[in-house]
């Protein structure tokens, strides 16, 4: 089956993607256990247990990089971990989780890019591949498979809640 037909059915059958632009209105903050800033460069590096969070929109890694050299409102966040996890709620109160060895995400332009182990879900749907692209404003959704590998997807059945699915797919 073509891959855009297998993500053009996951998008119309899940709840929209569309983030809740009340979280990109909120202030932006970042915890870590260590820090380093080149002022120069405008770039910043939290180690140790980071936590992003802005509104509903957290990003948990072990690693954070933040290259502001294009200016405020422009930083792109490099999150690193094993894994590194994102989530988020959305307009219709379904949670958004993501998790990727890293996940980029571009403040302006609203992308989060997930590489390494990438894995999306959202309510009780999955997608797992080795890079996935989700753009929050355009709501689309790309993923691509890695040197022998396929992209995965697993529709919610319409009958079965979310959380029998989880349990379902825990199982080996």
């Amino acid at each position: 089956m073509n891959l855009k037909i297998v993500l053009v059915a996951f998008l119309l059958t899940t709840p929209a993607l569309a983030s809740t632009q009340q979280d990109f209105q909120q202030p932006l903050s970042i915890d870590s256990e260590a820090f380093f800033t080149d002022l120069q460069s405008s770039n910043v590096v939290y180690e140790r247990n980071v936590l992003v969070q802005q509104g509903s929109l957290t990003i948990r890694a072990e690693r954070l990089e933040v290259d502001g050299s294009a200016g405020k409102g422009m930083e792109v966040f490099i999150a690193t971990g094993s894994p590194a996890t994102y989530s988020q709620r959305m307009e219709d109160n379904s949670l958004v989780e993501a998790e990727a060895f890293e996940i980029r995400y571009d403040r302006a332009s609203r992308i989060l890019l997930m590489v390494g182990d990438a894995e999306l879900k959202q309510s009780g749907s999955l997608v797992q591949a080795a890079k996935i692209e989700y753009n929050m404003e355009t709501q689309q959704l790309q993923a691509e498979r890695g040197e022998n590998e396929r992209v995965r997807t697993i529709f919610a059945p319409e009958n079965q809640q979310p959380s029998a699915i989880n349990e379902e797919n825990q199982q080996p």
